[in-house]
């Protein structure tokens, strides 16, 4: 986000002085009271019976079938941005868009609903589209893992999963690209990354109000379809400390209705080919579980 042309500030904040950038693997540490609310103790002791290059080689491997599985779903995808005035939003910007594949199986974006935006302190930039759509549901697979530095932090109880536990940083920052830096939570039976928490890098400052900053946000994941570890909720509540002023905002994604498209393409999985699975005749349809608030 940055902040908007000063001809269409309607309401400045306050100025402050720039701060001083604090280190973010520091800052990413400490975790948000609503990620630490089901978690257990950090267990700092080194893995049993799996050395920690095999654990990372495996869930890359198992990302990018996850990559590609989802690949072949729709799915709908709700965001919504707002500014805060204490606990208040005093902005709000919303769309809903059904993922879907035309006629030739080629993924498309529809938009099924989008009010009139009213963000006044901050506007909506390129790269923020883009980190939601592709790196907030973050994906870290075999083709990716060289350009990170991956550092085994412990095992940690994730409600009813036991998870390996990753802090993650690229290694270096290539031209315009854009990176995750955080923690990640390992299923240590599916091998596939249950949450994530962290930002998107790097925060783009050019000079006084000419800033596009980025909030620390946490992704879970539910099971799909038996198999799949797919993203299923983002929330990021974050103050963006701008040089012209903080400003707090709140974002809220949720991803929904997850059906695999019935096209001729085949999804392999742990070396596998993947079969559409079906309900059974007069079985119930199993009830969502409830998402985090």
């Amino acid at each position: 986000m940055r902040f908007p042309p000063r001809s269409l500030r309607l309401t400045p904040p306050p100025f402050v002085s720039l701060a001083a950038l604090l280190n973010v693997l520091v800052a990413l540490t400490v975790l948000p009271q609503l990620a630490r609310a089901q978690e257990g103790a950090l267990d700092k002791s080194a893995p049993t019976g799996i050395t920690v290059e095999e654990i990372i080689k495996r869930f890359a491997t198992k990302e990018k079938e996850f990559k590609e599985a989802r690949d072949q779903y729709t799915f709908r995808q709700d965001v919504k941005v707002m500014t805060l005035d204490g606990d208040t939003p005093d902005g709000n910007y919303q769309q809903v868009f059904d993922v879907t594949f035309d006629d030739k199986g080629r993924k498309i974006k529809n938009v099924v609903f989008a009010p009139q935006p009213t963000l006044q302190r901050i506007v909506m930039t390129e790269e923020d589209f883009d980190d939601i759509e592709n790196r907030l549901p973050f994906v870290l697979t075999s083709d990716e893992t060289g350009e990170y530095d991956i550092l085994y932090v412990g095992q940690q109880k994730q409600d009813e999963l036991n998870t390996y536990v990753f802090d993650i940083a690229p290694k270096q920052i290539v031209g315009k690209k854009r990176y995750f830096q955080g923690r990640i939570w390992v299923d240590n039976h599916d091998f596939q990354i249950v949450e994530t928490y962290g930002k998107t890098v790097p925060d783009i400052r050019k000079k006084k109000g000419q800033e596009n900053l980025f909030p620390k946000f946490t992704t879970w994941r539910e099971q799909i379809d038996g198999q799949y570890w797919f993203p299923t909720y983002t929330r990021a509540e974050d103050t963006l400390k701008f040089s012209l002023g903080d400003v707090r905002i709140r974002e809220i994604i949720k991803y929904t209705n997850y059906k695999r498209f019935g096209s001729k393409s085949r999804i392999t999985y742990d070396g596998r080919e993947v079969q559409k699975s079906e309900p059974k005749p007069g079985e119930p349809t199993p009830p969502e579980p409830p998402k985090p608030q």
